[in-house]
């Protein structure tokens, strides 16, 4: 579990310097996660399993870092890390069972940039078919590219943000579709992302 909070480059505070809530419904998961973040240094995590306690607890105080389950019982994690990330949580992060296009658009979409993709029940990575010669084979124009487009950026912000034309813009998302065997975006996005190739 350390290598998968690792690949994600979630920047986690000194070792002994934060504090941490993980919102998990699964008690391995959630002991697993727990275990890695303690071994990383920190100095206390809480562990809780539904939104609802997830709320109440943080209303006592802000914490470092939030990991949440992406279905959670009694509602949405990634809902919960959108909302307590707005509140002053400086990084959160969401684990799922499911790379679920859908479920990816929709944490994108809530500003969330690390999204983990895990083996059901067991807290570790699941073994991706997907870093192959495809995710290899991006240039980094390309893997630029990607990143703006996992933080919502329209072609046309994409080309300002990179100095490229629309067309240019359309040109590379057209070569990493070919290369990454989808067009669509949040496919792109949830393949980029269990790759490590985007954060």
């Amino acid at each position: 579990m350390t290598t998968l909070v690792e690949r994600t480059g979630v920047a986690v505070p000194r070792p002994g310097r934060f504090a941490a809530m993980v919102v998990v419904n699964s008690p391995a998961v959630r002991e697993t996660v727990a275990h890695t973040l303690r071994a990383m240094g920190a100095r206390h995590v809480l562990e809780i399993n539904t939104v609802a306690e997830a709320r109440q607890r943080a209303a006592a105080g802000i914490a470092d870092l939030v990991v949440a389950e992406a279905g959670l019982p009694d509602g949405s994690g990634i809902a919960l890390v959108r909302e307590l990330r707005q509140a002053g949580w400086q990084r959160g992060m969401v684990v799922a069972t499911s790379d679920d296009p859908y479920s990816v658009r929709a944490a994108v979409g809530a500003g969330i940039r690390c999204y983990v993709v895990s083996a059901a029940g067991t807290g570790t990575p699941r073994p991706s078919a997907d870093r192959g010669e495809g995710v290899d084979s991006l240039s980094a124009r390309e893997i630029q590219v990607l990143q703006l487009v996992a933080e919502g950026k329209s072609n046309k912000d994409i080309g300002v943000a990179l100095g490229l034309s629309a067309l240019t813009v359309k040109s590379h998302l057209a070569r990493i579709a070919r290369k990454l065997g989808t067009g669509d975006r949040a496919e792109m996005v949830a393949t980029s992302l269990r790759s490590g190739v985007i954060a």
